[in-house]
């Protein structure tokens, strides 16, 4: 498995702090949520009363997956981006910082770990069908236009040794190309 296929295995889970659907204004909310995700055909799976997981398509991540969770008191968005950088950390949570100064509603945080997700929280009374959207799009946005950068920035060394790895084998540099200027001339054949 490569490096940039592990990014896909993150599964959201409900977070202790959203206190379940035991509130009105949380199973409104909810309700909400999933029309507007049933409306505007986004797909999407509803793993506990509390808790969507959202299927987004992207360019350069393939999918982003989004984990909503609904609290009494507000919404909770969380997004895998990718794992923990092997190198680069000062340039990779520069870039961060950076890019969280320009995101609306969002924010690049880490994890435990050294994991990169990107999170947001939404009192209950201010979610909308049209905020959702543009939280969507958001998460959408940062997660497609920071996946290389993210990549080129934390994982150079190991994307030329995987560029390398398959040259030697004759396996498909497709999903690489991106990458393709890290790579020294003699080890492009």
């Amino acid at each position: 498995m490569t490096e940039v296929e592990r990014t896909e295995e993150w599964t959201p889970r409900p977070h202790a702090s959203t206190g379940g659907l035991n509130d009105e204004t949380a199973r409104a909310t909810a309700q909400l949520i999933d029309e507007t995700l049933r409306d505007r055909e986004i797909e999407y799976t509803r793993d506990a009363p509390d808790l969507f997981v959202v299927v987004l398509p992207g360019e350069r991540k393939l999918k982003t997956v989004i984990g909503v969770s609904v609290g009494k008191h507000g919404v909770r968005m969380e997004s895998f981006v990718c794992r923990k950088p092997d190198e680069n950390f000062e340039g990779v949570y520069k870039f961060l910082l950076r890019r969280n100064r320009r995101l609306y509603g969002v924010a690049y945080t880490i994890d435990r770990v050294g994991d990169i997700y990107l999170v947001g929280r939404m009192a209950n009374e201010r979610v909308s069908a049209d905020e959702l959207d543009r939280w969507f799009g958001q998460i959408l946005e940062a997660v497609d236009a920071d996946f290389n950068t993210l990549l080129e920035l934390g994982f150079a060394e190991s994307i030329r040794r995987e560029w390398k790895w398959r040259v030697s084998r004759g396996e498909s540099l497709k999903n690489l190309r991106a990458f393709e200027h890290l790579v020294d001339a003699a080890d492009k054949q």
